[in-house]
């Protein structure tokens, strides 16, 4: 049984702000630890085969300019791209306003990558299953499980149908219980 505990305290929350083309913006940032180097797991983030197994499949004009589409979930246009360090995008989820969502990696420890995500939106709540959540929640609680899945990857750690078995909804009792703990996380982040 996975220790869904200590994955959760794997990762720093944290709240902020900023301005964003769409607006005054709330952000949801995310900063967690891999055991791999900066290269691998830029490539891992960058590299649609490498990236359809942990996270979604992506197609796209994949460069600095192009723009991209994860299936049944966001698409945008790619505004910063310095491998391998830092890539910035433009999220648009359904008819919610623009978003703003940037990857930064750096140096760690003996040879790990500390990985950043900051989601910046104006949204002041998502819905999701007929229920309105606030943004930056809904946003962080949808950022955990990737960042986890990365980490299983870049271990060698996941399962094979793990990925496809996420998307399809067809959680293993561990993914249901980190859920819940993420949403405990963010909740005390959101204070």
């Amino acid at each position: 049984m996975t220790d869904t505990t200590n994955l959760i305290e794997q990762t720093e929350r944290e709240i902020g702000s900023k301005q964003i083309a769409a607006g005054e913006a709330r952000t949801a940032v995310l900063r967690r630890r891999y055991p791999a180097s900066i290269d691998d797991v830029w490539d891992a983030c960058t590299d649609p085969e490498r990236l359809r197994r942990w996270f979604l499949r992506v197609t796209g004009d994949l460069r600095l300019g192009g723009t991209f589409s994860f299936e049944g979930n966001a698409s945008g246009e790619i505004v910063r791209c310095e491998p391998p360090r830092l890539l910035a995008v433009t999220w648009v989820y359904g008819d919610h306003p623009v978003d703003e969502v940037e990857l930064r990696l750096s140096p760690g420890e003996e040879g790990e990558t500390v990985l950043e995500l900051e989601h910046a939106t104006v949204s002041d709540t998502t819905e999701f299953e007929g229920q309105l959540y606030d943004a930056v929640f809904g946003v962080g609680t949808g950022w955990d499980p990737a960042l986890w899945a990365l980490d299983l990857y870049l271990r060698d750690e996941l399962p094979e149908d793990l990925a496809e078995r996420w998307r399809s909804g067809d959680f293993p009792p561990e993914v249901e219980d980190f859920f819940s703990r993420s949403a405990e996380a963010w909740t005390r982040v959101l204070g």
